[in-house]
């Protein structure tokens, strides 16, 4: 019997596209007849995923590179945004992520708020395990890649828990933000920016208190 897969395939570099599109193809099941749709942007599959909505033909699958252009409306500023409008619109759809990002920080976020079928890092990627990836996702979600695997492990097997707000404190910092700079990316004061960079220093165990020792401790224990 045919099982027919509708997929939508979003990425802005048109080359990378064609390679998974050829991949998924090449590698599909006898009896797997794949129907693929390409959007470059925000805006093109924004008007496939509605469209499908309207004639009740849904997607099976997306692959949503997290590195798009922002919508022309400016709703959606990455493919982020857009798997999480995919997500309420689509309910059934499998998501696979793909992103070249590896911190920890971005990981933790695309795990928690669209909580992917699949979720690749590009650096990681091969045909071989593009084609595992999707066949896993069609009949045993998830699939994570090895990067992501290992930043759970990490994260499931440390002691320290920290919140959202302070993990986007360690990885501000971690781009080279200055902590007086902190509290308007965070819309808190900074008197609470410095209060929470106190807590994170005695939960690392900080003793010289400086930055730089916090950021290498986090990122030992990945959370960075």
């Amino acid at each position: 019997m045919i099982e027919s897969v509708k997929i939508l395939m979003i990425d802005d570099h048109p080359m990378i596209i064609e390679g998974y599109q050829n991949t998924l193809q090449f590698t599909k099941k006898e009896n797997q007849e794949l129907q693929i749709d390409i959007a470059n942007n925000c805006d093109e599959a924004i008007r496939y995923i509605d469209r499908s909505v309207t004639a009740k033909l849904p997607y099976d699958m997306l692959f949503v590179d997290i590195s798009l252009p922002s919508s022309s409306d400016g709703r959606m500023s990455s493919g982020e945004d857009l798997a999480e409008y995919a997500r309420k619109v689509l309910p059934k759809a499998k998501i696979v992520i793909l992103t070249m990002f590896n911190e920890s920080f971005r990981i933790h976020n695309i795990i928690k708020n669209i909580d992917p079928e699949g979720f690749l890092i590009k650096s990681d990627l091969t045909s071989s395990e593009l084609a595992s990836a999707f066949q896993a996702v069609l009949s045993n979600p998830p699939f994570y890649s090895g990067t992501v695997n290992s930043f759970i492990r990490k994260s499931i097997t440390s002691d320290i828990v920290i919140d959202d707000k302070n993990r986007k404190i360690l990885y501000l910092l971690s781009q080279g933000i200055k902590t007086k700079n902190l509290a308007s990316h965070l819309d808190i004061s900074l008197s609470a920016v410095e209060k929470r960079k106190k807590q994170l220093k005695e939960l690392f165990e900080i003793e010289d208190g400086q930055d730089e020792t916090l950021l290498e401790q986090a990122r030992r224990k990945g959370f960075i």
